[in-house]
């Protein structure tokens, strides 16, 4: 398995809401039974005797037996009427919240504790037995077993003030944004500027083709350039992490053609292939999470520019986040020779999916363009690029044009133009 599929397979199976909590029961599976071997070989200081279970068989029973059915019942009660809920604000937020509901450590923890919780009861309750059986009460198991029902309780307060505040929109664009920015970060880091290189002469390829159908999410570029080094070879690719390959097309070629059995199977090694698309090195789509987001709110349905404007925001620190870092250009040397090209998401492609749809859907919302138009001057003011800010007064005129086309007020009209001013340059 390659490095970058051995990456992405862990990083899935962490993110998997079933990871923590199986853990979690496996270890309290074990603590039972230590604790249960262990009776009779603890000897505890005087003084503590009155804080550890001392009861008999009768009451173990019934404190592990309460134990493990209120725990379960909590378990699955709380976690039903929490889906519930996010299910109702995933219709104004979009799906992307129930996935980081199901992928956030601290849901993950509270529903491992509360099943734990159970399943460590059920282990010590299997050693209680009776005088006619042999009598056996594992007071140190019972007594720990007290002590995790206590916390379960305050668990389960802090789940609920914890689902509170994840489905609360500001925090569900923050946790996005964080996922854009985390992967701008991961773009951007040790990008390299590109050497000259003398024109290609003349050349014979041959075409590759995918190894499979499905999202392209995460594509191991280095080692794509590696063995193109190695084998004196050039790869040029059509697909890049977020577009959708079917099995058989043509995603790329080969130089010199010879090569082609070689390069397939690198292909297929370096490719890692699934259902959904991922954040990892596919730029657009923590973009499109966010503009989702600001779209629903925009949507007639729900009428919340607010959090459309709070989306502006995001996107906006993500751009000015970007100033003077260089994005990836698709294009891997290695020894001075171009080994790799595939496309890549520039700076003018992040912000047409940033804000085209935006501008389309809030055209008619004053309040929205005026923030939007604000959001660029901002940017603008930060970013030193000239082609960079190009882009961004490209979609200031776009935003003003849209927005005068959507109002009639004279005030917002006067707004609109105001903002547009407070851009560099006029």
């Amino acid at each position: 398995m390659g490095t970058v599929r051995l990456r992405q397979w862990w990083a899935d199976l962490l993110a998997a809401f079933w990871v923590r909590p199986a853990a979690m029961v496996a270890a309290a599976i074990v603590l039972a039974q230590l604790l249960v071997l262990a009776e009779g070989w603890v000897w505890l200081p005087d003084g503590l005797d009155d804080w550890f279970y001392a009861g008999g068989a009768a009451g173990a029973r019934d404190v592990l037996g309460v134990l493990a059915a209120a725990t379960i019942g909590v378990a699955g009660t709380t976690f039903s009427i929490t889906v519930a809920a996010l299910t109702l604000a995933s219709n104004q937020m979009g799906p992307r919240l129930l996935r980081n509901f199901t992928r956030d450590p601290g849901n993950q923890y509270a529903l491992g504790a509360l099943v734990a919780t159970f399943a460590y009861s059920l282990v010590a309750l299997r050693s209680v037995h009776d005088a006619d059986e042999g009598a056996f009460v594992p007071q140190l198991a019972v007594s720990v077993g007290l002590l995790m029902g206590f916390a379960c309780i305050g668990v389960l307060i802090w789940f609920l003030h914890h689902v509170a505040s994840s489905i609360s929109v500001d925090r569900v664009v923050a946790l996005v944004q964080q996922d854009l920015r985390a992967a701008l970060d991961h773009a951007c880091r040790d990008t390299p500027a590109e050497p000259a290189q003398a024109p290609p002469g003349p050349h014979f390829d041959a075409p590759l083709t995918s190894p499979g159908s499905g999202y392209l999410r995460v594509l191991d570029d280095s080692a794509l350039a590696d063995w193109a080094a190695a084998h004196d070879a050039e790869l040029h690719l059509e697909t890049r992490p977020g577009d959708f390959v079917f099995p058989g097309s043509v995603i790329g070629s080969v130089t010199p053609a010879p090569l082609r059995e070689d390069a397939q199977a690198q292909i297929a090694e370096a490719m890692v292939l699934g259902q959904v698309r991922s954040v990892e090195q596919d730029l657009e789509y923590a973009v499109r999470q966010l503009v989702e987001i600001a779209l629903r709110a925009l949507s007639p349905g729900i009428n919340d520019p607010f959090t459309a404007i709070g989306v502006l925001d995001q996107l906006g620190a993500a751009l000015t986040g970007l100033a003077g870092r260089r994005l990836p250009s698709g294009r891997i040397w290695r020894d001075g020779r171009l080994r790799l090209v595939r496309p890549a998401t520039n700076y003018e492609g992040l912000a047409d999916a940033m804000f085209h749809m935006l501008r389309q859907a809030g055209a008619t919302q004053p309040a929205v363009m005026i923030r939007l138009l604000e959001v660029l001057a901002a940017t603008a003011r930060v970013e030193q690029d000239l082609h960079r800010r190009a882009t961004l007064a490209r979609h200031a005129d776009l935003a003003r044009d849209a927005a005068l086309r959507g109002t009639r007020d004279e005030a917002a009209r006067n707004a609109i133009l105001a903002r547009r001013a407070l851009f560099p340059g006029g």
